[in-house]
């Protein structure tokens, strides 16, 4: 990255940031200054976890060490489908179809202003859809719009597509939501089935959904600086994606086993296939997704857009080049999530929030203790599984509607997302930055969906 050209004195008097935008700057160089990496991130929660149990419940060191280590693995299944996602996506992404696509969208952005609320845009739709497409659209969309517009700042344009994911818990990949719409759920007997109508499609969720969908990319867009000096540019050559080689050699000269590799038929034959069953499970259930649903979206439209089986490798191999940093981190939450739920910890932290509540404010502390939890449990399941047995008697007892504190809880763990490197990981790999570079100013999406939330939260009846 190197600093934008400073404009001639006449040009820059008229350029002045405004107040979000000069608060955005005060959060970027207070994160660019301490902000730890990543890794380095995750350790200092691993230790903070560790101290908590120790000094807030009855755990002993040993205890600790040992609901770590118990823990260590339990994200394994998900950290393999969160490499398939990024995988699959950043392949698909490289197809000649889908780069055209993307290309297209991108030729809309012409100026740093509309840049950032395209992507802001395009990143709060796909993450409506699911989460997973959510993080790989903004990291696509941030570095085909980078090489589109060169005197954006790149750091508030990755932030803008990561803050688009700020709303998928109000979408259709929301794990609250899903799961206690699920017969047979954890808590059935005592709240039974709750239909998504009440959570994903009530009006306090949709309300949430549609304030945000329309006024956050503005809110990015006012993070932008307006002077150009404080704007941090990147090459446009640097974010060119390679295009995927393709074997030119005439096929007489191809020897059978070639043949069979440069052959259309052998990864079309695959993508039928995937076609079939995503065909048959919409039919059956409706058009609902996971993340397995969502892999196998994304491998079979690889297999129906790549020419063949060398082209579809060659695609796959660039696009693993970056996912050792998954496998390095996720075990650590892991951990963290064996700690802290093992040992008490989220149930004292859960429960002393709950206890401050009453009828009227119990879906705001529901928001806030599921916000602080998505800090050392950044999962919406592993979450959801730690609260809901103390949220929802409480609810219950308080005579409150348990669908709105479904809502509360889902909300509470996306909010935070905006300060906790765990999801960004993904997306930060596709656009090639670092988690400093960009929570600065997620920090004010953190801010300006806090005060959102929480107002309907406590005034919506």
């Amino acid at each position: 990255m190197e600093p934008a050209k400073k404009l001639e004195p006449e040009t820059r008097k008229e350029e002045k940031n405004n107040f979000i935008s000069k608060l955005a700057m005060f959060f970027a160089k207070i994160a660019e200054k301490w902000l730890p990496d990543a890794f380095v991130f995750a350790v200092i929660l691993t230790l903070v976890t560790f101290l908590g149990g120790i000094f807030i419940t009855d755990s002993t060191p040993y205890d600790m060490a040992i609901h770590w280590g118990d823990g260590f693995w339990q994200l394994l299944e998900f950290t393999a489908q969160i490499i398939t996602t990024f995988v699959m996506s950043y392949a698909l992404a490289m197809t000649k179809p889908v780069s055209k696509v993307l290309e297209k969208a991108a030729d809309l952005c012409k100026t740093p202003n509309t840049a950032i609320i395209v992507v802001t845009f395009t990143a709060l739709a796909a993450s409506l859809i699911s989460w997973g497409l959510g993080l790989v659209v903004a990291g696509i969309m941030a570095k085909l719009v980078g090489r589109k517009v060169p005197d954006v700042d790149y750091r508030v344009l990755v932030a803008a597509g990561y803050s688009g994911f700020v709303i998928w818990e109000g979408g259709l990949s929301s794990s609250p939501a899903l799961f206690v719409a699920t017969s047979g759920h954890n808590f059935e007997d005592s709240v039974g089935l709750i239909p998504t109508s009440d959570t994903l499609f009530s009006v306090m969720n949709i309300l949430l959904v549609v304030v945000i969908f329309i006024t956050l990319p503005f809110i990015m867009k006012l993070i932008h600086p307006k002077k150009p000096e404080q704007r941090i540019q990147v090459d446009p050559e640097l974010l060119k994606e390679t295009p995927v080689q393709v074997d030119e050699t005439p096929s007489n000269q191809l020897s059978p086993n070639d043949k069979l590799d440069r052959s259309r038929g052998i990864v079309l034959l695959g993508g039928l296939f995937g076609l079939f069953y995503l065909g048959n499970h919409f039919v059956i259930n409706g058009f609902t997704l996971d993340l397995n649903t969502v892999n196998l979206m994304f491998l079979t439209a690889a297999l129906l857009l790549y020419g063949n089986v060398r082209e579809l490798g060659n695609g796959l191999m660039k696009a693993s080049s970056s996912v050792g940093q998954f496998a390095l981190q996720y075990p650590f939450y892991a951990g963290i999530m064996g700690m802290i739920s093992a040992s008490g910890l989220a149930l004292w932290i859960s429960g002393g929030i709950a206890s401050l509540a009453n009828e009227t404010t119990l879906p705001f502390f529901a928001f806030l203790s599921s916000g602080l939890l998505n800090m050392f449990v950044p999962s919406g399941g592993g979450q959801w599984a730690i609260q809901a047995p103390i949220i929802l008697p409480a609810a219950l007892d308080m005579g409150v509607d348990p669908s709105k504190v479904v809502v509360a809880v889902a909300w509470g763990d996306a909010w935070t997302n905006m300060i906790q490197p765990f999801w960004a990981i993904p997306m930060l790999a596709i656009a090639g930055l670092k988690i400093r570079d960009i929570m600065g100013f997620t920090t004010i999406t953190l801010l300006y969906t806090g005060i959102v939330i929480s107002a309907v939260l406590l005034f919506m009846p």
